[in-house]
């Protein structure tokens, strides 16, 4: 039988696995993806049994390379990367199966490229959700951003490059000169890197030094779009819908969030956090991100667009649980990784399937779609809600323990503009099933709507295997609660 450690190293290489596969058979396109799938299942099954592995009380540690003493190149399993992975196991099958209907009723080139690039990403997915110190962390998030760059570029025309380039400068130039001066000033601190339940830092570090750093991790951290260094999300919608939803729900945004929680649950602690006056600053910055990313949201027509910019908004709820320095908020913050996920994904698919089968791109040519596309646009409903934070929908968990947290810290206007944006959520994301299923009139005109068919059937499965999941972890959130109240109790450990 396998053990822990040899399960997680496992889990770490075996997207690669599907690299060979995809090259030799690249002009098979049936068994190239076959071996995504047949490599995604096998990943499925891993994180799973990891994780069940986890919840019996193994948490293993590997160690694989030391630069220097003290920095390394090693993984542990703590609640917050084992919730990662599990999203992250269970979305690349799921958006490896839609992308195979996407792809081809689109016609895309390159997608041999597309499928390797994809598994690669997955893979520096894994090992960030693992990683036992920030080094590592870092090694695998540089990972995650250029294997994403050629999918963000896999247009190849001037708009798509333009659209890289910008993805790229921002996520290299935050890491680079705030992200990795934070690691260096923390292990100069410190003299280690290493995750530590209550934090790295001591009573010897001023609180200057303490308030810089933190502000260099909130900014350095770039793939959390954090305002004013969100720019490169909305630019990379120029990419093909599934790697809108790898961005948006399966690896990179979901990195950025996973490693302020991370850094701000293991790194400083949150008994820390709320001692230092910055930590404030920091949750209203990100509080005015999540209520200025709803109003522009609400301007877009462009469907991709609105969802970029609701993605801005939402990503600020996890911030904000981070640097509400709570229990309650660091649960609901993990919590939301998971809402977010599985509501959003559900949504890029929807729009990629609008897309595939009626090209449309533009809400306002959307009326009464859903007479063509009733599963598509019903899916979609059932993600809106979960983004807004509705029942029967996971979402309404995650913003529930948010509250609390705002509560907890004594953040009344915090907790306010949280609600003014949940009701912004309803306001952007409502109408558009509303007008495809009950503004017909102007269909028929419009979008000649007897013409038009739902998408190709794995897009089709796909995006009702996420709408359903939405829904299921609204009725039954006791593996992903489970994991995040386990991060809440670490997090909490110092008050006793």
């Amino acid at each position: 039988m396998m053990t822990q450690d040899v399960l997680m190293q496992w889990i770490i290489v075996l997207p690669l696995l599907a690299i060979p596969g995809i090259l030799l058979f690249h002009k098979k396109p049936n068994l190239r993806e076959a071996a995504t799938l047949i490599v995604g299942a096998l990943l499925l099954i891993a994180v799973i049994a990891f994780y069940q592995g986890f919840d019996a009380g193994e948490a293993p540690y590997v160690h694989w390379w030391e630069l220097m003493p003290g920095l390394d190149i090693a993984f542990r399993a703590e609640p917050l990367g084992v919730l990662f992975s599990l999203v992250a196991g269970s979305l690349w099958l799921v958006t490896s199966i839609y992308a195979i209907g996407y792809m081809r009723g689109h016609g895309e080139a390159n997608q041999t490229r597309f499928y390797c690039c994809f598994a690669i990403a997955i893979s520096g997915v894994m090992g960030l959700a693992f990683a036992d110190n920030l080094f590592t962390l870092f090694v695998f998030y540089e990972v995650l951003t250029l294997s994403t760059y050629p999918l963000v570029t896999h247009a190849g025309t001037d708009k798509a490059r333009h659209g890289g380039r910008v993805y790229l400068s921002i996520l290299l130039s935050t890491s680079i000169l705030f992200f990795l001066f934070a690691i260096i000033g923390t292990w100069s601190e410190t003299g280690t890197l290493a995750f530590t339940a209550g934090g790295v830092f001591d009573d010897t570090t001023s609180k200057t030094v303490l308030s810089v750093l933190l502000v260099l991790f909130i900014f350095g951290i770039g793939k959390a779009a954090v305002m004013p260094f969100h720019r490169w999300l909305p630019a990379a919608m120029v990419a093909p819908t599934p790697v809108s939803a790898l961005l948006h729900a399966v690896a990179v945004v979901k990195a950025g969030v996973f490693t302020i929680l991370k850094v701000c649950v293991y790194i400083f602690g949150i008994d820390l956090l709320a001692d230092l006056a910055v930590t404030d600053w920091l949750l209203y910055l990100a509080t005015a991100g999540v209520l200025l990313a709803s109003l522009v949201a609400m301007r877009q027509d462009n469907l991709k667009k609105r969802l970029a910019y609701s993605t801005v908004g939402q990503l600020g709820y996890i911030t904000i649980g981070a640097l509400l320095a709570t229990q309650a908020g660091v649960l609901g913050g993990a919590l939301h990784i998971v809402a977010h996920a599985f509501g959003k994904i559900t949504l890029f698919f929807c729009a990629g399937a609008i897309m595939v089968a009626a090209h449309k791109t533009e809400i306002s040519d959307m009326r009464g779609l859903g007479k063509s596309m009733p599963i598509t646009m019903i899916a979609f409903f059932i993600g809106s809600m979960s983004i807004i934070g509705l029942p029967p929908a996971a979402g309404m968990w995650s913003k529930w323990y948010l509250f609390m947290g705002t509560l907890e810290a004594d953040q009344l206007a915090v907790m306010i503009i949280l609600m003014i944006s949940s009701l912004l959520n309803i306001a952007y994301l409502l109408p558009i099933p509303l007008r495809a299923f009950f503004d017909g009139e102007r269909s028929v005109v419009t979008i000649q709507r007897d013409q038009i068919k739902e998408a190709p059937w794995p897009s089709l499965l796909a995006l009702s295997m996420t709408a359903i999941m939405t829904m299921v972890f609204f009725f039954w959130p006791q593996v992903f609660y489970g994991l995040a109240e386990s991060l809440a109790s670490v997090a909490g450990g110092t008050n006793g």
